[in-house]
C-alpha cells in the first residue's frame, strides 16, 4: 500500500492518473463539490475530489488507484443515509454512481429489472408501472434514493413486511474491487446455486467491500387501487389488532401500515399546516393504513368497511377517511416530514426492529426508563408497524447529539433478550459502529474483518465506517 495522502493533498500524478481514467467530465474538484446538495449529513461532501465513474471497469481502475496510493474511498448514491454511511473527509476520494444512472433492461415477462446502480427508486417505480409492475419496496426518500444504495445498506421502508428488504428484491449484482477487478454475479434467475452467492455479501456492507455497480430486482405485481386512511389509537395492541384485522378481509391487500406517536402526529400536522389533521383529538398513536383491491370502489369500501368495524371499540378514537387525493398526500406528508428535526435541532435518531408481540411492552418501557433518566427529554416515534420496525427521534429544548451513547443504553436495554435489533434499515455508518461492537461480540467481528480483508485487502473502502479502522 502506498503513502497515505496528507489532508487535501493531491499529488499531480494522482490526479493526472484519475483524468486519464476518467476524462474531465468524470472528475469534480472542491468548488464542484461544494455546490453539491449534501443530503442528510453536511460531512458527506467533506472530501476535496470526487471519481464519477462510467462504467464498472472505470469503477474498478479508480479503485486500484487508490489501492496503489493509499486512497481512502467513499462510495456514494443519493446521500440520503442517516447513519453517517457516507460522510467524507479532505484526505479521501468520494467515488459518485451519479452517472452511471441507466435502466438497461425492464422485462415484463421475467418481472426483472436490469440497472445501473445510481438510477433512483422514483425512476424504476416510473419505469416499472406501465407494464404493471414495481420494485416492491418504498421509502420516503425515493426521489433521491439510489438503487445501489439501497442494496449496500440493505434499504427496507414500507413494504418490507411484504416483500422483504432490498436483500429478497436483489437477483444480481456486480460491483468493482479495490482489486482492480469486476465481480459479476448478474444473474436473472430465482433459483441459482452456482456455488456460494458472493453477491449477498455486499448488501447491506455498507460500501465496505467494494462498489456496487450493476444490480438485477426481482420485480413483483403492483398491488391495484389503494385506499388510505389514519385510524387513532389510545394504545398500540388496539392499532395492532385493527391491521390483523385488515389483513384478514377478505379481497383486501394491507400496502402500508405507517405508525406515528401522538405527539408526532400533531407536532407535524401544525408545522405543514394542515388544520385538519392538526386539530384531531389527542391520540397515542396514529396509524396510516393503505388497502389495495381490485378497483379504487372496491379499496374504498374495504378500509372503510374495516375501519368502521373497528371505531365501535373504545380504543379506537377516531378515524379520518380522505376525501381526495390531497388529502390523502396530507396524510402521506405528515408521516415523511421532518417538522420535529426542524422543531427541536440537534435531537438523536435510533432505528430498532421488535418482534410484534414484544412491541407494546417495548415501546412502554422506553418511554418509562427515558422519563425517569432526564424529564426534559422528548420522544418521537414513527415506523413500520406491520414488520416492527419503529424510528426514535429523541430531542431536549437545546442540542442533544453529545449524548447519543448515553440515551442510546436506555433504547437498547432489553432489546436483544426479546429477539430485536438496534439496527432495523438505516444501516450501521459511523453512528452505531460502537454499538455493533458490543452487540455483535468479538468472533462476530473478527469474521467481518478477514472477510474485509480479502475483497479489500489494502483497506480503502468506506474506512472507518460499520468497523473501526
Amino acid at each position: 500500500m502506498g503513502a497515505t495522502l496528507a489532508r487535501g493533498d493531491w499529488p499531480a500524478e494522482f490526479l493526472a492518473s484519475l483524468l486519464e481514467i476518467l476524462g474531465p467530465h468524470g472528475v469534480r474538484g472542491r468548488e464542484a463539490i461544494a455546490a453539491l446538495d449534501p443530503g442528510m449529513h453536511r460531512a458527506n461532501l467533506d472530501a476535496t475530489l470526487m471519481a464519477r465513474p462510467a462504467s464498472a471497469a472505470q469503477a474498478a481502475r479508480v479503485l486500484a488507484l487508490c489501492a496503489r496510493a493509499g486512497v481512502g474511498v467513499v462510495p456514494q448514491g443519493g446521500r440520503t443515509g442517516l447513519a453517517g454511511g457516507a460522510q467524507s473527509g479532505p484526505d479521501e476520494l468520494i467515488v459518485s454512481l451519479d452517472r452511471m444512472d441507466r435502466i438497461e433492461q425492464l422485462d415484463p415477462l421475467s418481472r426483472t429489472a436490469t440497472v445501473e446502480a445510481g438510477v433512483t427508486l422514483a425512476r424504476l417505480e416510473a419505469a416499472a408501472a406501465p407494464h404493471g409492475l414495481s420494485a416492491g419496496i418504498d421509502l420516503g426518500a425515493r426521489d433521491s434514493a439510489t438503487v445501489g444504495g439501497m442494496v449496500a445498506t440493505n434499504a427496507g421502508g414500507i413494504e418490507a413486511f411484504r416483500h422483504g428488504t432490498m436483500r429478497s428484491r436483489v437477483l444480481g449484482l456486480e460491483a468493482a474491487l479495490a482489486t482492480g477487478e469486476v465481480l459479476s454475479e448478474m444473474s436473472r434467475i430465482r433459483k441459482d446455486n452456482a456455488g456460494l452467492a458472493l453477491r449477498q455479501l455486499f448488501i447491506g456492507s455498507e460500501g465496505t467491500l467494494g462498489l456496487i455497480t450493476r444490480v438485477v430486482l426481482d420485480l413483483v405485481p403492483e398491488a391495484g387501487a389503494r385506499r388510505t386512511a389514519l385510524a387513532l389509537f389510545a394504545d398500540l395492541d388496539a392499532a395492532i389488532a385493527v391491521m390483523r384485522s385488515i389483513e384478514r378481509a377478505p379481497g383486501a391487500t394491507l400496502a402500508a401500515a405507517e405508525l406515528m406517536s401522538g405527539n408526532h402526529l400533531a407536532l407535524t400536522a401544525r408545522a405543514l399546516g394542515i388544520a385538519p389533521l392538526a386539530g384531531l383529538a389527542p391520540c397515542a398513536y396514529g396509524v396510516l393504513f393503505a388497502v389495495g383491491g381490485h378497483d379504487e370502489a372496491h379499496a374504498s369500501a374495504l378500509i372503510e368497511s374495516t375501519l368502521a368495524d373497528a371505531l365501535g371499540s373504545e380504543r379506537v378514537i377516531d378515524v379520518v377517511l380522505p376525501k381526495n387525493a390531497s388529502e390523502e398526500r396530507d396524510l402521506w406528508r405528515v408521516r415523511e416530514d421532518w417538522a420535529v428535526d426542524r422543531a427541536y435541532p440537534g435531537g438523536v435518531w435510533y432505528d430498532v426492529s421488535v418482534p410484534i408481540d414484544r412491541l407494546a411492552p417495548y415501546l412502554a418501557g422506553v418511554e418509562s426508563r427515558l422519563a425517569r433518566h432526564d424529564a426534559a427529554l422528548a420522544l418521537f416515534i414513527v415506523g413500520h408497524l406491520a414488520d416492527g420496525n419503529v424510528h426514535f427521534t429523541i430531542n431536549a429544548a437545546r442540542p442533544i447529539t453529545d449524548r447519543y451513547a448515553e440515551i442510546a443504553a436506555l433504547v437498547y436495554e432489553g432489546l436483544k433478550e426479546i429477539g430485536g435489533s438496534f439496527s432495523a434499515e438505516h444501516g450501521i455508518g459511523l453512528e452505531k459502529r460502537a454499538s455493533l461492537e458490543s452487540w455483535a461480540g468479538a468472533a462476530r467481528i473478527d469474521l467481518m474483518r478477514a472477510v474485509k480483508a480479502v475483497f479489500d485487502p489494502a483497506g480503502i473502502m468506506n474506512r472507518g465506517k460499520m468497523l473501526a479502522r
